[in-house]
């Protein structure tokens, strides 16, 4: 018999009606001849409200009673879920993640998983019972409730599965699968059946909010296949497997686009080593990620330096700049809040040439202007103007053919 582990996100439990829905759409597996393990969001807006209410005692709420406080969303639709299926004559327990034991750091708000202790689920399952797991959820080595992070409940389905030796994970959402890019912009954008971890990670990491990345990481460590599909339509969804269960590789395999993303130039810096040090150092400790990094080739013995950040931290990262500047000597600092980037993903790149050259041709043809580049294997990354973002997707959507079942 095989195992599945599924998980529902907040919309797809959003109301007493959808919870029975979800009912429905378990029973359906289970009666299919598999065990059943479902993991479940907290109801849709139910954290954020839960979040507004300790913001409205403390404007800086201790991190523990704050897991406290957030933990009890997925309680709540645990219990309502297991009604919902002993309604219907399913035998069905629910479990929060210090019962099972999620065993967990102390890293209040971020946690992240260590072990699971699966023995109760096991149990049950033999018995014939649907478990159902509050996701987002576990407990520290002290008996501390602890949460994952937004979208934590990708992570613990995930791991449950990985812990069951689960034939699949099924993540069931507001979308029937990952396409080739965001329908919105691309009307032809088509369903993938099919994508690598490598494929998913990447376009989780460049823009695409089907899953969460750590919970792909964690598929990937432990090859567990992943099931992405829509909580409101039937339909096969996509699977995410290793690169090995992947018999045709596309050239490409979808484009992800980031809106949020802003650049910033030193210019006029010595051309000397420890210079990329003296002005990422202090942007690292000022907990902001840097994405792109672009060194031009030195004249005069000066040198700029660009590189991109989220747009939410561009204001910060340009006062810490102003003073590095100021040590360093450079000229100016000039930044772009209105820069977009688009990427082509896919793990067929590292057998074809001339994608690149390709991808900047399409691009050329249309007058829109490439500020920076960045490659990996199986990705290539530019970074446009904002206002050329539609139509860069669209475009390099149409020149690679995505819109066709065979790319």
């Amino acid at each position: 018999m095989a195992v599945i582990v599924q998980k529902f996100g907040g919309t797809s439990v959003g109301s007493v009606e959808r919870i029975k829905a979800v009912a429905q759409t378990v029973a359906h597996w289970q009666a299919r001849g598999n065990d059943i393990v479902v993991v479940v969001s907290a109801m849709s807006g139910e954290t954020n409200r839960l979040t507004d209410l300790a913001h409205q005692i403390s404007s800086q709420p201790d991190s523990r009673e704050l897991d406290v406080l957030l933990s009890t969303g997925e309680q709540v639709t645990i219990a309502l879920l297991s009604m919902a299926l002993q309604a219907m004559g399913k035998p069905a327990r629910s479990y929060t993640g210090s019962q099972v034991r999620i065993l967990t750091d102390s890293a209040h708000n971020k946690a992240r998983i260590r072990e699971i202790d699966d023995a109760r689920i096991r149990a049950d399952l033999a018995q014939g019972r649907i478990v159902v797991v509050a996701g987002f959820q576990g407990v520290d080595e002290h008996g501390n409730i602890t949460t994952l992070g937004r979208g934590g409940s990708d992570t613990t389905a995930v791991a449950l599965a990985a812990a069951l030796g689960a034939d699949e994970c099924q993540i069931f959402t507001d979308v029937d699968g990952v396409y080739t890019t965001d329908p919105r912009v691309v009307p032809e954008a088509r369903k993938l059946d099919r994508l690598t971890y490598e494929e998913m990670l990447e376009m989780a990491s460049l823009g695409a909010k089907v899953l969460q990345i750590r919970s792909v990481e964690f598929a990937s460590k432990y090859n567990v296949p992943l099931r992405v599909l829509s909580s409101f339509a039937p339909g096969e969804g996509t699977l995410i497997v290793s690169e090995d269960a992947v018999l045709e590789q596309a050239k490409i395999s979808g484009i992800a686009f980031n809106r949020d993303e802003a650049k910033l130039t030193v210019v006029g810096v010595p051309d000397q080593p420890g210079v990329a040090h003296r002005i990422l150092g202090p942007i690292g400790q000022a907990n902001i990620e840097v994405d792109m990094i672009i060194q031009n080739v030195g004249s005069d013995g000066l040198t700029d330096f660009t590189f991109t950040v989220h747009r939410n931290d561009f204001c910060k990262a340009y006062a810490i700049l102003e003073k590095v500047a100021q040590e360093l000597g450079a000229q100016e600092v000039s930044g772009d809040e209105h820069i977009v980037k688009i990427s082509l993903v896919g793990v067929g790149m590292r057998s074809h040439a001339g994608i690149a050259s390709a991808m900047f041709e399409a691009l050329a043809n249309e007058g829109i202007n490439i500020r920076m580049i960045s490659t990996s294997e199986i990705k290539i990354s530019v970074v446009v103007d904002e206002k050329y973002l539609e139509l860069g997707v669209r475009t390099l959507h149409s020149a690679f053919g995505l819109e066709k079942t065979d790319t």
